[in-house]
């Protein structure tokens, strides 16, 4: 409203006296061009902050993720494109409201080792009087290297317990591939976070029902449930254990993975083939088995659509 309110006065103010011929002005063009740029700019900026509000969980968990999505979007800055999901893939809801969802997917730049990045948060109201909270972070690279991806998840539907997965998914075969493992796993002591964690009283390890989920994630993934008699503990479990584990494994894979090498590994074209056919497995088969089967419960069936093949079009997997 307000661009064509201020496109119409601006027009108004040109609309000549007398008959007397004006030579035309492209000013009321830029002033629309800019005017369209900032309205842009400033709704982009809203649906951002609405991602980063992660409004249905505690003030500590919120805080660890707001922290790791921003140093992954600071520190990856000149290598990701802006946001440009529509804004009802954005921000989601269903019918009756008893679902909501916020999505922010970042594809890199051509020249940049990132695929994408991807946040989300989803909460649900289930019919037995319980909420299902779930916040995630993953970031995706692509075939111009063989370097590990990064996810971290919190899944809570009870105040006092969740379940953590953070991990550096592997994306070549850790048996014929010892050197990888090596470099990335046990070179950077990944699994210290793990067993620190599994000292605490209140963690334990954490069993996906799904094998494909199970077969997805690292030795050193921390699969784990942690289940504390208070919510102040786990506040306190998530601030003074689970935050330093979760920002030390995002500076391993900043490090180790994520930077632009000067000069860059030469990636050959059958081991280039080979990543990609993994990642685009291992993407679909992540839709078929989570959001496919789990959207259409939650938001309906339009909704998930809409919101599924936009998933789809950024994973590459249409």
């Amino acid at each position: 409203m307000s661009m064509i309110f201020c496109n119409t006065l601006y027009s108004s103010s040109l609309s000549p006296l007398t008959s007397t011929p004006t030579k035309p002005s492209r000013f009321p063009k830029n002033l629309k061009a800019r005017a369209q740029f900032q309205s842009m700019e400033d709704h982009d900026d809203h649906l951002r902050r609405k991602f980063m509000e992660f409004p249905y969980v505690s003030p500590m968990r919120k805080q660890l993720m707001v922290d790791l999505m921003s140093t992954v979007e600071n520190r990856l800055q000149s290598q990701l494109l802006p946001c440009n999901l529509p804004p009802d893939v954005r921000n989601f809801k269903n019918p009756n409201g008893s679902a909501e969802a916020s999505l922010h997917i970042r594809s890199g730049q051509k020249s940049s080792p990132i695929d994408f990045v991807i946040g989300s948060w989803i909460h649900c109201k289930i019919p037995t009087g319980v909420s299902l909270n779930i916040t995630s972070i993953s970031a995706f690279l692509n075939s111009s290297t063989k370097a590990p991806n990064f996810v971290v998840e919190l899944i809570q539907s009870s105040p006092s317990s969740l379940v953590l997965i953070l991990d550096l998914p592997h994306r070549k075969d850790l048996v014929l591939n010892p050197d990888y493992l090596k470099e990335y796993y046990q070179d950077t002591a990944l699994d210290s976070h793990r067993q620190s964690l599994l000292k605490l009283p209140e963690v334990k390890p954490y069993v996906s029902p799904s094998l494909f989920v199970r077969s997805a994630f690292s030795p050193t993934a921390s699969m784990l449930k942690i289940d504390a008699e208070e919510e102040d503990k786990l506040e306190e479990i998530l601030r003074d254990h689970v935050s330093p584990a979760a920002k030390e494994v995002l500076e391993v894979w900043l490090e180790r993975c994520a930077k632009e090498e000067e000069e860059k590994i030469v990636i050959g074209e059958g081991e280039r083939m080979e990543l990609e056919r993994r990642d685009k497995s291992f993407r679909r088969k992540s839709i078929e088995e989570d959001l496919d089967l789990q959207f259409p419960r939650m938001f309906g069936e339009d909704v998930s659509s809409r919101v599924v093949h936009a998933i789809k079009e950024a994973f590459g997997v249409l």
